[in-house]
């Protein structure tokens, strides 16, 4: 069985590599490719300057150029719509798993041995979202004159029938479910109360902020600031860099300033940082000067979802549903469970717009402005994390 390696460290034979693929357009294209991967990497960098996005649409390009290679033994650009109906279902179950899903607990980095493009099975929300994006590499494909059709135009078109789909939020009482996973977290050693201390900063800095995990990774504790108005109320905010570059600033709220406090208490720090500081917002376990990479920050997120999940199913079969959905749950959830609570707390839909950095909430809302200090003060009075979960005294 061949062994399985990132898209860039794989050897594709003339035969795979797509030059003669099947599908290729016959007249001369509008990018310099002359092979699908190549292709694909024109595709790519079109995102460079939205490092999520790209992230995630190289991971999909990449899973189906690998299978295309290893399990299908055909050029990309050779895929027919039957073959990418055997592409979905394998989508929703990876086999065989030795070669497609990773075996080991931490996500092991892409010049590991052990590296895997899968994690395990796609759920159904994940397969569609999966084959979203590469419906649109391939479209991209036909309308730069590299592919000649789309294989994927043929898919039905399934109805909105029957039962909704669960959106990728968390319910009131499963987000209790989860901050009570981190509440009751072992403190014993001095790694474990480490870990509990940044699992709870993290996952504040997620929810009260409402932050991309990306935007996680490329701040810094020297954003943080605060502002005194003309009647002398002080307020601090955070400064992000968010997508496309664009900065934007956070409300810090009292409740997320206590938690900032006593997240530099545990690693020894001064209470407030300085606006010189470049500390990472949220610090290694070893060392404080490298920030975490995005599969860390997603990995001790999804440790404390697989957690909660294992906790109910324990609890009886009763709680097999809400389990299965929070196992789902990953960073970006946190970010529309944030707006989804924030809303519901009936916050203006504008502010959450100024909060999120949205760019539009409708055609017309580029006429509409949130005074930073009502946002400010709107957001804090609705808006909580509220660690002290009824009958836990942590």
């Amino acid at each position: 069985m061949d062994a399985i390696a990132p898209i860039d460290q794989t050897p594709i034979s003339p035969h795979l590599d797509g030059q003669d693929g099947r599908n290729r357009a016959q007249t001369r294209g509008q990018v310099e490719a002359n092979d699908d991967r190549s292709a694909v990497l024109a595709w790519l960098a079109r995102y460079v300057d939205t490092p999520a996005t790209l992230a995630s649409y190289r991971k999909e390009a990449e899973r189906l150029l690998l299978w295309c290679v290893h399990q299908r033994g055909l050029a990309m650009s050779s895929l027919t719509h039957e073959d990418m109906l055997l592409y979905e279902r394998f989508l929703a179950d990876p086999q065989p798993a030795e070669r497609w899903v990773i075996s080991v607990r931490q996500r092991p980095a892409r010049n590991s041995p052990h590296w895997r493009p899968f994690a395990g099975p796609l759920s159904s929300v994940s397969q569609r979202h999966a084959l979203s994006i590469i419906n649109a590499l391939f479209s991209w494909l036909v309308e730069a004159g590299y592919l000649a059709g789309n294989p994927l135009s043929l898919g039905r078109r399934k109805r909105q029938a029957g039962p909704r789909q669960t959106s990728r939020f968390l319910p009131h009482e499963h987000w209790q479910e989860v901050k009570k996973t981190i509440l009751e977290m072992p403190r014993v050693t001095g790694r474990e109360m480490a870990h509990a201390a940044r699992c709870r900063w993290l996952f504040s800095l997620l929810y009260i902020g409402g932050l991309r995990v990306s935007e996680v990774t490329s701040s810094t504790m020297g954003g943080f600031y605060s502002q005194r108005d003309r009647a002398g109320v002080e307020r601090w905010w955070l400064e992000v860099t968010g997508k496309g570059r664009k900065t934007r600033i956070v409300p810090a709220t009292a409740e997320l300033m206590a938690e900032l406090l006593a997240y530099r208490k545990s690693n020894g720090l001064a209470a407030l940082p300085l606006n010189t500081e470049n500390r990472p917002l949220v610090l290694p376990i070893i060392g404080q000067g490298k920030p975490l990479a995005r599969s860390a920050l997603h990995e001790i997120v999804k440790g404390v979802m697989r957690e909660t999940a294992r906790r109910l199913i324990a609890q009886g079969d009763e709680w097999s549903a809400v389990a299965l959905q929070i196992q789902e749950a990953s960073t970006h959830w946190l970010r529309h469970t944030a707006g989804t609570h924030m809303t519901d707390a009936g916050l203006d839909v504008k502010t959450v717009r100024d909060n999120f950095g949205h760019a539009t909430i409708s055609t017309t809302s580029i006429y509409v402005h949130t005074e930073d200090n009502a946002r400010h003060d709107a957001t804090q009075s609705v808006h909580k994390i509220d660690w002290a979960l009824p009958g836990n005294g942590a």
